[in-house]
């Protein structure tokens, strides 16, 4: 093996871990911060797969039971119509805590819980909103009118 090959392997290897780890740290985050945190974690597990039998182990389940929930929640229109209508209602909160307006008088808390996080809030629920209507559209366009993905068993989701 040349050491040009081993090198790029490295690289790649390295970078893997990298992009892995940094997703599934940044989605923990998330879980707790606005963001799509579990989203971010997928992502991370899916990264790390490449290199790992035990991500690979947690994610068959997890992309078994997303599937699952997907076409579940695009088998009717007012689920589809409710979906995008709260990701909209999420990203219009973004707009107002970008804008940030003036505490109004009803709020009866101090005034440094108001909109609390400032504009890079906004732009997180703004980006998770986008997020959400992208996820919304692949739904419908793949389990819309299809059967609905069995749910994996319990037997083969049980993780050692």
């Amino acid at each position: 093996m040349a050491a040009k090959e081993r090198v790029r392997g490295w690289i790649r290897r390295t970078g893997i871990e990298v992009l892995g780890w940094t997703l599934v740290i940044l989605g923990a985050a998330a879980l707790v911060l606005p963001g799509p945190g579990l989203l971010m974690l997928a992502a991370g597990l899916a990264v790390l797969s490449q290199q790992y039998h035990w991500a690979r182990r947690y994610l068959t389940p997890l992309k078994a039971n997303a599937y699952h929930a997907a076409a579940l929640g695009v088998k009717t229109i007012p689920r589809i119509a409710v979906s995008c209508l709260s990701a909209l209602t999420i990203m219009g909160l973004g707009v107002v805590w970008i804008l940030q307006p003036g505490v109004p008088s009803w709020w009866f808390l101090d005034s440094r819980w108001w909109l609390f996080g400032g504009p890079g809030t906004g732009i997180s629920l703004i980006a998770s909103s986008l997020i959400a209507i992208v996820l919304i559209v692949y739904s419908v366009r793949r389990f819309r009118g299809r059967p609905i993905p069995p749910r994996p068993s319990a037997a083969r989701t049980d993780i050692r």
